[in-house]
């Protein structure tokens, strides 16, 4: 086995404070899934600490949305939802009514009694969302949640969850392989390294909320977007054709 080991992450720290919204950018492979599941508490590190509300307790704290919904095809979305209480020990007509409450909330008011094969990509999306938040106590991990939608739902969720959020106390770490995305959602942006992974850039995201899409076209926000394309494309080149350099 000790041949066959692979370094993953390289010295990484990442923070996330009371309700705000980080993600973390890097090449495909470069480890940002892993770390997810050792925050989550799914895997330990074989060095250094991993804390959740300052404890190393980690398991079953966190809301964690992995890149397909999961959605059990036999549920309907109100037990898909209610789900995660249910395993931590709530009664099940209580997890259903909190499950049918946070449906509402989430604009699926009307949909609990359909099951997954009879909902749109978007409206899945939603009902494994409201699943991890209330099974999150606050922490929500989500790993590529729209990476599978085209790109104007994939908008229409990122203004969606925006507007979820920020009604809400949760703090959220977000993965993506989408800059633009990355800048429009978060308070802060990791750029990560190829593996094993190391942070690159930290970028701190001060545009003023709400960010409506037409954020994305500002000179403030095309700045953000031109430091975070250097560090994970060192190769690339800007419009005339020189070469962009990570040090600016």
């Amino acid at each position: 086995m000790g041949a066959d080991r692979v370094e993953v992450l390289d010295g990484i720290d990442v923070q996330v404070g009371q309700h705000h919204f980080v993600s973390l950018l890097g090449p495909s492979g470069c480890g940002k899934s892993t770390l997810l599941n050792i925050i989550s508490g799914l895997f330990e590190p074989s060095d250094g600490v991993a804390l959740v509300d300052g404890s190393a307790d980690r398991l079953g704290t966190c809301g964690y949305m992995q890149q397909k919904d999961l959605l059990m095809p036999w549920k309907c979305i109100t037990d898909n939802v209610a789900l995660g209480l249910i395993v931590k020990g709530t009664p099940r007509r209580e997890a259903r009514a909190r499950a049918e409450e946070v449906l509402e909330r989430f604009g699926l008011g009307g949909f609990g009694h359909r099951y997954a094969s009879e909902i749109s990509g978007g409206m899945r999306q939603r009902a494994a969302l409201a699943r991890t938040f209330l099974a999150g106590d606050g922490v929500l991990l989500l790993d590529e949640p729209f990476g599978a939608l085209d790109s104007l739902t994939r908008l229409q969720m990122q203004s969606w969850l925006l507007d979820i959020w920020q009604a809400s106390a949760a703090s959220v770490l977000f993965i993506t392989h989408d800059v633009d995305e990355a800048i429009r959602l978060s308070d802060r942006v990791y750029v990560l390294s190829k593996r094993p992974a190391s942070v690159v850039l930290t970028l701190e995201i001060d545009l003023p909320r709400p960010r409506p899409y037409e954020t994305v076209l500002s000179p403030e926000f095309l700045a953000l977007k031109v430091q975070a394309i250097r560090y994970l494309h060192p190769d690339a080149q800007d419009v005339n054709g020189e070469e962009m350099t990570s040090d600016g």
